[in-house]
């Protein structure tokens, strides 16, 4: 697994792009895991603070409770030039480390350590799908099919 920073050092363009993706927008898709393994999608906002990539939720939201119970899960920011996701294990900041962040008492705050990274795009000219995949410690793979 890896900080957001890990990954824009191994990945810099591709690091660039994902992330313009979740700044183009203020609203993306969280998906976490049920109790009985059912995906739960919920609307999630992300920031880039410091090396992480960071997320939060209300209190008592299911989605805190899903990802404190198995923090795996995956972010698609919205839409639009590029289809981007990122995976990885939400990781709740808690104590005196919370105080950075400067969330209403109750809101949990997680940091995500990053598996995956993918950005999906048309080249319009050749005619492909292309599919761009990071993953932590294996570099980048580019696949392109019609």
């Amino acid at each position: 697994m890896a900080t957001w920073q890990q990954f824009a050092s191994e990945a810099p363009e591709l690091a660039a792009q994902v992330r313009s993706r979740f700044e183009a927008h203020k609203s993306h898709v969280l998906a976490t895991l049920r109790r009985d393994g059912a995906p739960r999608v919920s609307g999630s906002e992300v920031e880039f603070i410091g090396p992480d990539l960071m997320f939060g939720s209300m209190p008592a939201a299911r989605k805190a409770a899903d990802l404190r119970r198995d923090g795996r899960c995956a972010i698609h920011a919205r839409p639009g030039d590029g289809d981007a996701k990122v995976m990885g294990v939400a990781v709740e900041i808690t104590g005196p480390a919370k105080a950075t962040f400067g969330s209403p008492p109750g809101v949990h705050d997680f940091r995500l350590e990053l598996t995956d990274a993918v950005l999906t795009s048309v080249d319009t000219a050749a005619e492909l799908l292309v599919i761009q995949h990071w993953r932590s410690g294996n570099g980048v793979t580019v696949t392109r099919r019609r």
